[in-house]
Protein backbone atom coordinates (compact mmCIF):
# COMPACT_ATOMS: atom_id res chain seq x y z
CA UNK A 1 0.00 0.00 0.00
CA UNK A 2 1.34 3.28 -0.68
CA UNK A 3 0.38 6.74 0.54
CA UNK A 4 -0.87 9.00 -1.74
CA UNK A 5 -3.13 10.66 0.98
CA UNK A 6 -3.65 14.79 -0.05
CA UNK A 7 -1.76 14.02 -3.35
CA UNK A 8 -3.63 15.58 -6.51
CA UNK A 9 -3.33 13.22 -9.47
CA UNK A 10 -4.93 14.25 -13.09
CA UNK A 11 -4.92 11.32 -15.79
CA UNK A 12 -5.75 11.86 -19.08
CA UNK A 13 -7.21 8.72 -21.30
CA UNK A 14 -8.48 7.70 -17.73
CA UNK A 15 -11.89 6.39 -18.70
CA UNK A 16 -10.99 2.86 -19.91
CA UNK A 17 -8.38 0.26 -20.21
CA UNK A 18 -5.14 0.84 -18.71
CA UNK A 19 -6.15 4.38 -18.30
CA UNK A 20 -8.96 3.79 -15.84
CA UNK A 21 -6.76 1.03 -13.98
CA UNK A 22 -4.49 3.80 -13.34
CA UNK A 23 -7.19 5.44 -11.97
CA UNK A 24 -8.13 3.00 -9.36
CA UNK A 25 -5.11 2.42 -8.36
CA UNK A 26 -4.24 5.98 -7.29
CA UNK A 27 -7.50 6.40 -5.78
CA UNK A 28 -7.43 2.74 -3.90
CA UNK A 29 -3.81 4.55 -2.54
CA UNK A 30 -5.62 7.70 -1.18
CA UNK A 31 -4.91 10.00 -3.78
CA UNK A 32 -7.58 12.80 -4.95
CA UNK A 33 -7.59 11.92 -8.74
CA UNK A 34 -8.99 13.96 -11.86
CA UNK A 35 -9.47 11.74 -15.10
CA UNK A 36 -9.60 13.38 -18.12
CA UNK A 37 -11.66 12.14 -21.30
CA UNK A 38 -12.66 12.74 -24.88
CA UNK A 39 -16.09 13.36 -23.84
CA UNK A 40 -19.11 13.74 -21.33
CA UNK A 41 -20.63 10.21 -21.83
CA UNK A 42 -17.39 8.49 -21.32
CA UNK A 43 -16.27 10.54 -18.66
CA UNK A 44 -20.10 10.06 -16.68
CA UNK A 45 -19.59 6.03 -17.37
CA UNK A 46 -16.28 5.65 -16.39
CA UNK A 47 -17.10 7.64 -12.92
CA UNK A 48 -20.13 5.52 -12.24
CA UNK A 49 -18.14 2.44 -12.78
CA UNK A 50 -15.67 3.87 -10.48
CA UNK A 51 -18.10 4.55 -8.00
CA UNK A 52 -19.89 1.17 -8.18
CA UNK A 53 -16.67 0.36 -6.59
CA UNK A 54 -16.15 2.77 -3.61
CA UNK A 55 -13.88 5.04 -5.60
CA UNK A 56 -14.55 8.86 -5.45
CA UNK A 57 -13.13 10.42 -8.71
CA UNK A 58 -13.99 13.49 -10.43
CA UNK A 59 -13.73 13.95 -14.35
CA UNK A 60 -13.43 16.42 -17.06
CA UNK A 61 -12.92 16.10 -20.93
CA UNK A 62 -11.02 19.05 -22.31
CA UNK A 63 -9.70 19.14 -25.70
CA UNK A 64 -6.58 18.20 -25.22
CA UNK A 65 -4.80 19.67 -28.20
CA UNK A 66 -6.05 22.76 -27.32
CA UNK A 67 -3.52 24.36 -24.94
CA UNK A 68 -6.51 26.72 -23.62
CA UNK A 69 -9.17 24.40 -23.13
CA UNK A 70 -6.26 22.30 -21.04
CA UNK A 71 -5.16 25.05 -18.67
CA UNK A 72 -8.76 26.06 -17.93
CA UNK A 73 -9.52 23.22 -16.49
CA UNK A 74 -6.32 22.66 -14.70
CA UNK A 75 -6.38 25.88 -13.25
CA UNK A 76 -9.68 24.77 -12.00
CA UNK A 77 -8.23 22.28 -10.42
CA UNK A 78 -5.14 23.66 -9.09
CA UNK A 79 -8.17 26.41 -7.69
CA UNK A 80 -10.16 23.45 -6.11
CA UNK A 81 -7.74 21.80 -4.40
CA UNK A 82 -4.38 23.92 -3.99
CA UNK A 83 -2.06 21.83 -5.65
CA UNK A 84 -1.41 19.37 -8.49
CA UNK A 85 1.40 16.55 -7.42
CA UNK A 86 1.11 14.41 -10.12
CA UNK A 87 0.06 14.51 -14.01
CA UNK A 88 -0.06 11.22 -15.54
CA UNK A 89 -0.23 11.44 -19.88
CA UNK A 90 -2.06 8.54 -20.74
CA UNK A 91 -4.66 9.57 -23.38
CA UNK A 92 -2.96 8.26 -26.94
CA UNK A 93 -4.61 6.40 -30.30
CA UNK A 94 -2.75 3.69 -32.07
CA UNK A 95 -2.82 2.98 -35.76
CA UNK A 96 -1.76 -0.14 -37.94
CA UNK A 97 -2.01 1.31 -42.10
CA UNK A 98 0.68 0.80 -44.30
CA UNK A 99 2.23 3.74 -44.90
CA UNK A 100 0.45 4.32 -48.53
CA UNK A 101 -2.47 3.74 -46.91
CA UNK A 102 -2.03 6.76 -44.57
CA UNK A 103 -3.31 9.63 -45.13
CA UNK A 104 -1.64 13.17 -43.39
CA UNK A 105 -4.61 13.36 -41.56
CA UNK A 106 -4.50 9.99 -40.11
CA UNK A 107 -0.33 11.34 -39.12
CA UNK A 108 -1.54 14.27 -37.61
CA UNK A 109 -4.17 13.19 -35.63
CA UNK A 110 -1.85 10.22 -34.00
CA UNK A 111 0.98 13.19 -33.66
CA UNK A 112 -1.57 15.83 -32.05
CA UNK A 113 -2.78 13.54 -29.29
CA UNK A 114 -0.03 11.28 -28.81
CA UNK A 115 2.42 14.17 -28.61
CA UNK A 116 1.23 17.56 -28.55
CA UNK A 117 -1.43 16.73 -26.33
CA UNK A 118 1.35 15.80 -23.74
CA UNK A 119 3.38 19.30 -24.95
CA UNK A 120 -0.53 21.23 -24.12
CA UNK A 121 -0.76 19.34 -20.30
CA UNK A 122 2.69 19.33 -19.05
CA UNK A 123 2.92 23.08 -20.25
CA UNK A 124 0.09 24.06 -18.10
CA UNK A 125 1.23 21.76 -14.42
CA UNK A 126 4.70 22.82 -14.59
CA UNK A 127 3.99 26.36 -13.43
CA UNK A 128 1.92 24.64 -10.27
CA UNK A 129 4.47 22.17 -9.46
CA UNK A 130 7.71 24.44 -9.44
CA UNK A 131 5.68 26.73 -7.20
CA UNK A 132 5.05 23.96 -5.05
CA UNK A 133 8.63 22.65 -5.19
CA UNK A 134 7.45 19.13 -6.54
CA UNK A 135 5.87 17.26 -9.07
CA UNK A 136 5.76 14.22 -10.90
CA UNK A 137 5.13 14.01 -14.85
CA UNK A 138 5.12 10.33 -15.94
CA UNK A 139 3.98 9.55 -19.58
CA UNK A 140 2.63 6.50 -21.91
CA UNK A 141 4.96 5.17 -24.23
CA UNK A 142 5.22 1.87 -26.13
CA UNK A 143 7.21 -1.28 -26.23
CA UNK A 144 7.37 -0.42 -30.21
CA UNK A 145 8.95 3.41 -28.96
CA UNK A 146 12.06 0.65 -28.26
CA UNK A 147 12.19 -1.14 -32.17
CA UNK A 148 9.56 0.08 -33.90
CA UNK A 149 6.64 -2.13 -35.72
CA UNK A 150 5.67 -3.20 -39.26
CA UNK A 151 3.15 -0.84 -40.17
CA UNK A 152 1.34 2.07 -38.96
CA UNK A 153 4.26 4.45 -38.54
CA UNK A 154 2.69 7.28 -36.95
CA UNK A 155 1.88 5.25 -33.42
CA UNK A 156 5.82 4.31 -33.13
CA UNK A 157 7.10 7.78 -34.21
CA UNK A 158 4.90 9.44 -32.20
CA UNK A 159 6.08 6.99 -29.10
CA UNK A 160 9.52 7.65 -29.67
CA UNK A 161 8.52 11.33 -29.34
CA UNK A 162 7.44 10.55 -25.96
CA UNK A 163 10.48 9.63 -25.08
CA UNK A 164 11.83 12.53 -25.71
CA UNK A 165 9.70 14.41 -24.28
CA UNK A 166 10.34 12.51 -21.31
CA UNK A 167 14.03 12.84 -21.20
CA UNK A 168 14.39 16.27 -22.35
CA UNK A 169 11.91 17.59 -19.67
CA UNK A 170 13.64 15.45 -16.80
CA UNK A 171 16.79 17.19 -17.31
CA UNK A 172 15.19 20.79 -17.75
CA UNK A 173 12.81 19.94 -14.19
CA UNK A 174 15.36 18.15 -12.42
CA UNK A 175 16.50 21.65 -10.93
CA UNK A 176 12.58 22.09 -9.32
CA UNK A 177 11.92 18.65 -7.73
CA UNK A 178 9.70 17.67 -10.80
CA UNK A 179 10.55 14.16 -12.06
CA UNK A 180 9.55 13.05 -14.99
CA UNK A 181 9.52 9.23 -16.61
CA UNK A 182 7.52 7.25 -18.83
CA UNK A 183 5.93 3.86 -18.87
CA UNK A 184 6.08 1.52 -21.97
CA UNK A 185 3.78 -1.33 -21.72
CA UNK A 186 3.65 -4.41 -24.15
CA UNK A 187 0.52 -6.42 -25.02
CA UNK A 188 -2.11 -6.05 -23.13
CA UNK A 189 -5.12 -7.65 -21.99
CA UNK A 190 -7.47 -4.58 -22.96
CA UNK A 191 -10.71 -4.50 -24.96
CA UNK A 192 -8.65 -4.45 -28.07
CA UNK A 193 -6.58 -7.64 -27.65
CA UNK A 194 -9.33 -9.53 -25.78
CA UNK A 195 -11.15 -9.39 -28.95
CA UNK A 196 -8.95 -10.92 -31.07
CA UNK A 197 -9.08 -14.66 -31.84
CA UNK A 198 -6.93 -17.67 -30.67
CA UNK A 199 -5.07 -17.86 -33.77
CA UNK A 200 -3.52 -14.53 -33.70
CA UNK A 201 -2.96 -14.32 -29.77
CA UNK A 202 -1.57 -17.24 -29.41
CA UNK A 203 1.39 -16.83 -31.20
CA UNK A 204 2.45 -13.30 -29.54
CA UNK A 205 2.17 -14.67 -26.23
CA UNK A 206 5.28 -17.05 -27.24
CA UNK A 207 7.32 -14.87 -28.11
CA UNK A 208 7.10 -12.82 -24.44
CA UNK A 209 9.36 -14.29 -22.47
CA UNK A 210 7.35 -14.37 -19.31
CA UNK A 211 5.02 -16.40 -21.07
CA UNK A 212 1.95 -14.09 -20.84
CA UNK A 213 0.16 -11.21 -21.73
CA UNK A 214 0.39 -8.31 -19.23
CA UNK A 215 -3.03 -6.96 -17.38
CA UNK A 216 -3.49 -3.36 -17.10
CA UNK A 217 -2.92 -3.51 -12.81
CA UNK A 218 0.49 -4.42 -14.37
CA UNK A 219 0.87 -1.26 -15.76
CA UNK A 220 -0.89 0.65 -13.52
CA UNK A 221 1.20 -0.72 -10.64
CA UNK A 222 4.79 0.45 -12.69
CA UNK A 223 2.21 4.12 -12.36
CA UNK A 224 1.84 4.05 -8.89
CA UNK A 225 5.44 2.94 -8.16
CA UNK A 226 7.06 5.69 -10.14
CA UNK A 227 4.71 8.78 -8.86
CA UNK A 228 5.53 6.98 -5.32
CA UNK A 229 8.64 8.33 -3.01
CA UNK A 230 9.97 4.69 -3.40
CA UNK A 231 11.07 6.25 -7.33
CA UNK A 232 12.70 9.78 -5.08
CA UNK A 233 15.49 9.26 -7.14
CA UNK A 234 14.10 7.98 -10.61
CA UNK A 235 13.40 10.47 -13.26
CA UNK A 236 14.60 10.52 -17.29
CA UNK A 237 13.36 6.74 -17.41
CA UNK A 238 11.41 4.69 -19.81
CA UNK A 239 10.26 1.64 -17.86
CA UNK A 240 9.65 -1.53 -20.11
CA UNK A 241 6.30 -3.23 -18.52
CA UNK A 242 6.40 -6.02 -21.51
CA UNK A 243 7.59 -9.38 -19.99
CA UNK A 244 10.86 -8.78 -21.97
CA UNK A 245 9.14 -9.15 -25.29
CA UNK A 246 11.06 -5.89 -26.55
CA UNK A 247 14.61 -7.04 -24.92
Amino acid sequence: MFDFKNKVVIVTGGTRGIGLEIVKIFSENGAKVVLFGSRKETVDKALKVLEDEGLKVKGYYPNLMDFNSVDEVIKKIYDEYGRIDVLVNNAGISANKKIEDTTQKDFEDIMNLNVNAIFNTSKSVVPYMKRQKFGVILNTSSMVSIYGQPSGVGYPASKFAVNGITKSLARELSPFNIRVNAVAPGIINTDMISSLPKEIIEPLIKKIPLGRIGEPRDVANAFLFLASDMASYITGVILQVDGAASN
